[in-house]
């Protein structure tokens, strides 16, 4: 058989398939603007495909001549929501879809981005309060 071969075909069918079903959008949605927020919706998505074939060679025709073809495709896609990444001026923070963690472990980790947080809005203020007491004592004397 000269030139392409079937399977050639029935692959770039496949995929061509795939990529109109998952783009960027599917992982990342559409924004959605409301009083000052921007909320954007991000999903995991997971696709898996797979194409087989074969020439069929009978008695009376060799396997270098035309012989019929036999194939089938398919794929199978997976789009799971795991959270929104929520905007508001210059803050971005992600809220996670996912189920509430099962064990205390787990908790601990989901909270150590807010008390950094807590932690990081104090520091500031503390040396502010510092930076005061020093211009107090310095006007007393």
């Amino acid at each position: 058989m000269e030139g392409k071969h079937p399977i050639n075909d029935l692959m770039e069918t496949t995929m061509t398939k795939i990529r109109e079903m998952v783009d960027v959008n599917t992982i990342v949605g559409q924004p959605i603007h409301t009083d000052g927020v921007t909320i954007i919706p991000v999903s995991r998505v997971s696709f898996g495909f797979g194409t087989g074939g074969s020439d069929f060679v009978s008695k009376n025709q060799s396997a270098t001549k035309d012989n019929p073809f036999g194939g089938g495709g398919g794929a199978g896609v997976s789009i799971i929501p795991i959270g929104f990444l929520i905007v508001r001026g210059e803050s971005v923070r992600m809220i996670p879809v996912a189920q509430p963690a099962g064990t205390t472990a787990d908790r601990v980790i989901e909270m150590i981005p807010d008390m950094v947080d807590k932690i990081s809005a104090m520091i500031p203020k503390k040396d502010k309060d510092k930076t005061a007491e020093q211009k107090d004592g310095e006007a007393a004397e």
